[in-house]
């Protein structure tokens, strides 16, 4: 019992300071789930992304969801993606009262304005994390030029450019680097 209330209390936690949305949750969920708590190595918080995003819903609950099933199996991921929507059920409840009541005082929006930025670099240092284990030969060795993966960087390069020049879905970028993937597995192996 007390590691369910511990998966409730660590994505409590999680959710209660994720400001910005899903992928500014990355940053803590590695945190607590990989470094805190060592429920995953960091190799397992990458696929865990990918299969977070692949999948429908919000990436914090689907993350959760995943975390908890690993840690405690089926009634685990119903603790831990409990824990990490209750404290945005009681803040929105919470905040969309007052905000529905000051939406027009101008501090509002500056306070509003004021969170970006920190939310950008949340989702920055996440993006920083994942891509320093997307590009390297084998997940658990440092960044290094000995174990530098080229084609995983060829890989990302395409993706960023198919994503912002040509904007196509997440959805399609994963689905396609999957294939190209699992085709070069059997071509070059």
């Amino acid at each position: 019992m007390m590691l369910y209330l511990e998966l409730f209390l660590s994505f409590a936690q999680i959710g209660l300071f994720s400001f910005g949305g899903g992928m500014a949750a990355l940053p803590l969920i590695e945190n607590q789930a990989v470094r805190v708590k060592g429920w995953l190595a960091l190799s397992e918080f990458v696929d865990l992304i990918t299969i977070a995003e692949m999948t429908p819903g919000p990436i914090s609950v689907n993350s959760a969801t995943f975390v908890g099933t690993k840690v405690a199996g089926p009634l685990g991921a119903v603790f831990a993606t409990l824990g990490v929507i209750f404290p945005s059920v009681v803040l929105v409840l919470v905040l969309a009262s007052l905000y529905h009541k000051y939406r027009d005082l101008p501090v509002l929006a500056k306070v509003l304005r004021g969170l970006r930025p920190a939310t950008a670099a949340l989702i920055g240092a996440a993006g920083f994390a994942i891509v320093k284990v997307a590009l390297k030969q084998t997940p658990e060795n440092a960044l290094s030029l000995q174990n530098f993966n080229g084609f995983s960087f060829l890989l990302l390069s395409a993706s960023f450019f198919l994503l912002v020049r040509y904007k196509k879905s997440p959805l399609f970028i994963i689905g396609l680097t999957g294939l190209i993937g699992g085709v070069s597995y059997f071509l070059f192996s």
